[in-house]
């Protein structure tokens, strides 16, 4: 299932009531907002049609319950948030030297050399598609996609 289906499928049952204060908790951790321009010319301000770019690539992280022994757990989701429909592969993030006390899959992510984590085993991921993971350590990484490819 992925993140857009779970997020419908909590906003049914939730009903209209409380999912604004789900949503708009003062829980709820940052988010980057984007803003699509439409320009008069072909230039890169006309993002709607065009292919897609590292931006389409959103990553939230978060704390979370530490574990038994008291390292610190952080949960990480990266989505794809193309609007045309692009899928994205070859997900690179810049992560300086990312490790974790948690084994994480090294198909969902991977520290390649310094600086250079693959996300996803450098498949695509799909409009709307995500994936999560989570790790430990006494401190969070600052991560930002590097780079992809349109698939």
């Amino acid at each position: 299932m992925n993140a857009v289906e779970s997020s419908i499928q909590q906003e049914e049952a939730l009903g209209q009531g409380s999912i604004k204060n789900l949503v708009f908790s003062k829980e709820s951790t940052s988010a980057i907002t984007r803003k699509l321009l439409q320009s008069t010319d072909d230039g890169d301000a006309n993002r709607i049609g065009t292919e897609c770019t590292k931006d389409d690539i959103v990553i939230f992280q978060g704390s979370t319950a530490p574990l038994p022994n008291g390292i610190p757990t952080y949960t990480v989701q990266i989505m794809n948030v193309c609007v045309s429909g692009c899928s994205i592969s070859d997900i690179h993030v810049s992560c300086g030297w990312f490790s974790s006390v948690k084994l994480i899959n090294p198909t969902v992510f991977k520290r390649q050399t310094y600086d250079d984590c693959l996300v996803n085993d450098g498949e695509p991921l799909g409009r709307g598609e995500g994936l999560s993971f989570e790790y430990s350590n006494t401190f969070s990484y600052p991560l930002a996609v590097s780079s992809v490819a349109c698939c």
